[in-house]
């Protein structure tokens, strides 16, 4: 997988939690994860606003649903993440 070196401001004290927390992995893993996810994430709210102008919106039913399979995607995450399971390179 192609590479480039950008360069980004974060907060410092943000970048010191991120530092602790990405030990093994590296800043630059984390921080390639963790963009990844948020696009994912930003993805997945285009779709869904699409699919409301579309098809109106979410029964009450529907919308827990939709949450009860984010909540899932997201601890699937952290448990991927947490047991080191992929790598910088590969979806969460």
């Amino acid at each position: 997988m192609a590479t480039k070196k950008v360069t980004v401001t974060i907060p410092a004290d943000l970048l010191d939690e991120i530092r602790a927390e990405a030990a093994e992995r590296g800043l630059s893993a984390y921080v390639a994860e963790a963009l990844r996810f948020k696009r994912d994430r930003d993805r997945l709210r285009e779709l869904s606003d699409w699919l409301q102008e579309e098809h109106g919106s979410l029964t009450e039913e529907e919308h827990t649903a939709a949450f009860e399979e984010l909540e899932g995607l997201d601890a699937e995450h952290e448990r991927r993440r947490t047991a080191g399971t992929h790598g910088a390179g590969e979806a969460a």
